[in-house]
């Protein structure tokens, strides 16, 4: 009968060696998910913005409320880890700020989003008086 050694130097690195490449691996597919999310969250809240800038050339203006009920509608169907993503808006007449937040655990996003509110119309108006005064 033959007798056999075995050695079991390597089950016992592995033992070590493993979880530590199991936690690199989570970590990466977690930080994924953060700049996943975060992008997200920064389309819908420049979005926001630029519309909101845009609907406050008109004659009604825009509210906060309504701009952060189309930022709900901008991030509800989308596919996030972190839940309820949250908007303050401040509209200004010069302005329009979106800050977006969402937090989940241990983990938070914040994004600032501004859009100026511009009146191109004047601008290209008087423009076009100056050239025909011009002549």
């Amino acid at each position: 009968m033959k007798r056999y050694e075995m050695q079991g130097s390597i089950t016992v690195e592995m033992s070590y060696l493993m979880p530590l490449i199991l936690f690199l691996i989570m970590s990466c597919i977690l930080a994924v998910f953060y700049y996943h999310d975060k992008n997200i969250l920064s389309g819908a809240a420049y979005e926001t913005a630029v519309v909101g800038s845009t609907k406050a050339r008109e004659k009604n203006g825009v509210k906060a409320g309504e701009l952060e009920s189309l930022f709900g509608q901008r991030t509800g169907n989308k596919c996030i880890l972190f839940a309820r993503p949250q908007a303050a808006v401040k509209v200004s007449e010069d302005e329009i700020v979106v800050t977006a937040n969402a937090s989940r655990k241990y983990m938070k996003v914040s994004v600032v989003k501004r859009a100026s509110v511009t009146d191109p119309e004047k601008t290209i108006r008087d423009l076009r008086r100056l050239k025909g005064k011009g002549e």
